[in-house]
């Protein structure tokens, strides 16, 4: 494997662009020969040292900037220069994961790990992939999808005081931004009074009682697909997993592997495998689902989950005795032969 022939592509403008600075910073422990290439809040590209990545201390809190000038105003107007090389997406959020950059980079035939155009825009948004599940017989459950732009509040306070505890989230998000558990009257104020803020799509759902799973699904030279271990989230009562208990470890415990039974691992890797065929992923993938005692409910998949030292799977890699570097050798050649 030359290493020195790939680019981790990090950072835009999305919600998540701090995670992926971190998912950058750990990459590029794992594989010091890798260039580095950072995309700002404007969508220009600066290649940086992986000395001055590393430096930039609290990722998940403080804006990473570039010292080095811009070289270009787009990736559309890099697609040249990144002839020749493989891009390991360390993307997070709306520009990484919902097909856009996929597409310019198949269009241009330039590798790239993780998931296909399609398959991304698909997968990022979760009313799509809750159809296709519940076409396919995979446990879903009911939900209510509005517009934060429009007049939703009646519908919300109804689907509220139907199942007197639910969940709302953006349609087409992760990092659990945005993310609102309803438990009370004032709860369900506050969330409206948050969704007015923004202009997108929302979707709410019963709050599911059980263990949250969720596990990493990969795919190896042969094609074939396996799971890692499940990793199991446990909150803090009075806790939610937002954005401050997924990456700054406030009022949420992580356990990897998941403290249950195999056959319940079992069930739950089954789900992952079977969504991620369903969806036509490629590479890898993370889903996440609620452990009931009647088995795992699908909640969403992420086509670039998080790959800082402390997300899920590098935890899922480190129990099944695997490390990033491995890992991204096959993600690679499996993207190098996808463009032959």
């Amino acid at each position: 494997m030359n290493w020195s022939d790939i680019v981790i592509l990090f950072g835009g403008s999305s919600d998540e662009r701090l995670v992926s600075v971190a998912s950058a910073q750990n990459l590029a422990r794992q594989i010091p020969e890798a260039q580095l290439l950072y995309t700002d809040l404007s969508d220009s590209l600066h290649y940086v040292s992986r000395t001055e990545l590393q430096a930039h201390a609290n990722p998940f809190t403080e804006q990473f900037t570039a010292s080095t000038p811009s070289f270009a105003g787009h990736i559309s107007k890099a697609l040249e220069h990144l002839k020749n090389k493989t891009i390991i997406i360390a993307m997070h959020g709306t520009e990484g994961e919902d097909g856009t950059l996929q597409k310019i980079l198949e269009q241009a035939r330039i590798p790239f790990t993780g998931t296909g155009s399609q398959a991304s825009s698909d997968c990022f948004d979760k009313k799509v992939t809750k159809l296709k599940a519940h076409a396919a017989h995979l446990p879903v459950i009911d939900d209510f999808v509005f517009r934060s732009d429009s007049s939703f509040e009646a519908q919300l306070k109804n689907f509220y005081s139907t199942h007197k505890k639910i969940v709302v989230k953006p349609v087409a998000s992760g990092s659990s931004v945005g993310l609102y558990i309803v438990n009370t009257a004032q709860d369900l104020e506050a969330a409206i009074t948050g969704i007015k803020k923004l202009s997108i799509a929302f979707i709410a759902e019963p709050f599911i009682t059980g263990r949250e799973i969720t596990v990493c699904t990969r795919e190896n030279l042969s094609h074939q697909l396996s799971c890692l271990p499940c990793s199991e989230v446990r909150v803090i009562q009075g806790r939610q997993f937002d954005y401050q208990g997924k990456y700054l470890g406030q009022g949420v415990e992580e356990l990897t592997p998941a403290p249950i039974t195999s056959e319940e691992s079992q069930a739950c890797q089954n789900v992952a495998l079977q969504l991620h065929k369903l969806m036509g992923c490629f590479g890898y993938s993370r889903t996440d689902m609620i452990l009931t005692e009647r088995g795992p409910i699908l909640l969403e998949i992420n086509t670039l989950p998080g790959l800082s030292k402390a997300s899920f799977v590098p935890q899922q890699l480190e129990a099944n005795q695997e490390n990033l570097r491995d890992f991204f050798a096959q993600q690679v050649t499996l993207a190098r032969q996808r463009v032959k």
